[in-house]
């Protein structure tokens, strides 16, 4: 029988999943209706660094996982801060990329339909990165000080399946909006 912590971390990825498709779907169904520009296909590039750094985070959670199980707790504080690197790269990659939108496009929420879908559903994905970034700092923290104890990998493994989760839905807001919107 999965523990109480696994249900309710399942619980909560799909209700995030839930509350994520309709953002999803409302992006979709607005996606060519702005009137007025700047349009996607003129404002929106690929995310690259930001896309493999938030994806190569999933690998380096896992590397921080194994290292736990093993006992290494200097290789799990090493790919757990890392993890916490890629992220906080991801999310500052996120903060300059709006930064230009709404000083040098003028893409705000108000611009167009574009603008209230893009910034809804990506800021909602950016304040799932920033949850992630506080429990993944706070366990980073608690451990360098001798806090958290070594039977607690249940905690970490949650950690980890909420940080898999958010990566994952990138994939598919990075495909739905810098992929299929720029060309739409």
């Amino acid at each position: 029988m999965p523990s109480t912590r696994k249900v309710a971390v399942i619980s909560l990825i799909l209700t995030e999943s839930a509350l994520f498709s309709v953002f999803l779907v409302a992006y979709l169904f607005y996606m060519g209706k702005s009137l007025n520009r700047p349009f996607p296909s003129e404002v929106l590039t690929f995310p690259v660094f930001a896309t493999v750094a938030l994806l190569s985070s999933s690998v380096t959670i896992v590397f921080s996982e194994m290292a736990l199980h093993r006992g290494n707790k200097g290789a799990f504080h090493l790919w757990w801060a890392v993890t916490i690197a890629l992220g906080a790269y991801f999310l500052w990659f996120t903060g300059t990329e709006w930064h230009h939108l709404i000083f040098t496009d003028r893409l705000t929420l108000a611009t167009n339909v574009f603008g209230t879908t893009f910034y809804s559903l990506v800021g909602l994905h950016a304040s799932h990165v920033i949850i992630g970034l506080f429990l993944l700092t706070l366990i980073l923290v608690l451990s360098l000080l001798g806090k958290f104890p070594a039977d607690h990998t249940e905690h970490i493994e949650m950690i980890s399946w909420y940080w898999h989760f958010v990566d994952a839905i990138w994939i598919i807001v990075v495909t739905v909006v810098y992929i299929i919107s720029v060309r739409y």
